[in-house]
């Protein structure tokens, strides 16, 4: 960032959490205005902040720090048996990587995946502009990987192409899929292998909430790094509460 340019954050108001029953959330909002990049946007999501849409954002909330931000060291992950099983089930299954954009069998899939997984969530009655506000993003190189078996779409993923890391936004999947194909488990190992082909460093998962059932997943990748507050640290059991190190603007 040059010395030039000043980021301003500022907080959002604060509604009901999507995660935690009667919690209410708000966010540490990187200014709008700002002219971002995938370089600045790397400098960001190194101190534990994530992109939806065109906007960079952190959980900033007054009496919870449950979002953990997490990581994986791509050359040193290790699948465990379950994940090489996942592997070996989609032995049939293709992956394309594309630019990031929209199409009527994405939006197809990503509805009916929403309508079955997250019902009653806020996001169950989606729209082709929410599909859009949601995924991409006009100042970042967002990929999505297609993944087909027989020319059938089954799953995408979604994630940010930053210069030493890829970052997990989002993937959304065939819900009548047969259990034993695990295509949300199979799109993040898919991610660490071509991470792990192109050499980069890290693939960034996101946020953690130990007590969100949806989100207990992610410590299933080991080794697992998380973001303190302050620096990242390697998970092995209960973590030091993060602790927010950036003054926000109302």
């Amino acid at each position: 960032m040059r010395e030039s340019q000043t980021l301003f954050f500022y907080q959002t108001q604060g509604e009901a959490c999507g995660y935690l029953d009667g919690m209410r959330s708000r966010n540490l909002l990187a200014d709008p205005h700002f002219p971002m990049s995938p370089a600045i946007y790397r400098q960001l999501i190194e101190r534990g902040f994530r992109r939806s849409g065109n906007h960079v954002y952190r959980p900033y909330c007054a009496h919870c720090d449950a979002c953990v931000p997490v990581r994986v060291p791509v050359a040193n992950f290790v699948a465990n048996r379950s994940q090489r099983r996942c592997l070996r089930h989609n032995a049939d299954v293709r992956v394309k990587q594309l630019e990031g954009r929209y199409s009527d069998e994405y939006f197809d899939l990503y509805r009916r995946y929403l309508a079955s997984r997250h019902p009653g969530g806020g996001m169950d009655d989606p729209t082709p502009e929410s599909f859009r506000r949601f995924l991409l993003c006009d100042w970042c190189d967002t990929r999505f990987f297609e993944f087909r078996r027989d020319g059938e779409l089954l799953a995408v993923a979604v994630s940010d192409a930053l210069p030493d890391a890829l970052s997990a936004v989002y993937t959304f999947f065939e819900p009548q899929a047969p259990a034993r194909r695990a295509l949300g488990k199979l799109a993040v190992l898919w991610q660490l292998q071509e991470s792990h082909r192109s050499g980069l460093q890290q693939l960034y998962l996101g946020y953690w909430i130990e007590d969100c059932e949806k989100m207990r997943y992610k410590t299933d990748y080991r080794p697992l790094q998380y973001y303190d507050g302050r620096r990242w640290r390697g998970y092995d059991g209960p973590v030091e509460r993060t602790i927010c190190d950036i003054p926000a603007r109302d």
